[in-house]
């Protein structure tokens, strides 16, 4: 079973930046969808951007509205990873951030959140105002 393992979260002031790493056990075979999401208390969990890699050496990323233009995704096949870089971060921010991933074709991308196999376990960004 693959495991996702998130990292790179924590505290920084408002208009900082954070980079979070999710790295995976073992390669997932393409085409794949990796995903980060986030939750706040008594929020649904939200998507925030994906990469979808059909297996080769080309990818295509979707940054959601919300956060476009501060967040950007990126991944490193070599290492299994795919990351979250976060700039000029806002209180609102904060929250619960998880990477998922699956195995997916084009034509039926993940969009839910139930439609990904493979979760992290959450790694928390908290900004202050």
């Amino acid at each position: 079973q693959v495991q996702l393992v998130e990292s790179g979260g924590g505290s920084v002031e408002a208009g900082g930046s954070l980079r979070l790493s999710c790295v995976a056990s073992e390669s997932i075979a393409s085409p794949v969808c990796m995903s980060w999401f986030r939750q706040s208390p008594g929020k649904e969990r939200e998507g925030l951007a994906f990469i979808y890699n059909r297996g080769d050496d080309e990818d295509f990323a979707n940054v959601a509205d919300s956060v476009k233009g501060r967040f950007s995704i990126s991944r490193d096949n070599a290492k299994n990873g795919f990351f979250l870089q976060m700039n000029s971060l806002k209180p609102e921010d904060t929250a619960m951030y998880y990477c998922a991933a699956a195995r997916s074709s084009w034509w039926s991308l993940p969009s839910k959140p139930s439609d990904y196999t493979y979760w992290g376990q959450g790694t928390q960004v908290t900004v202050s105002s």
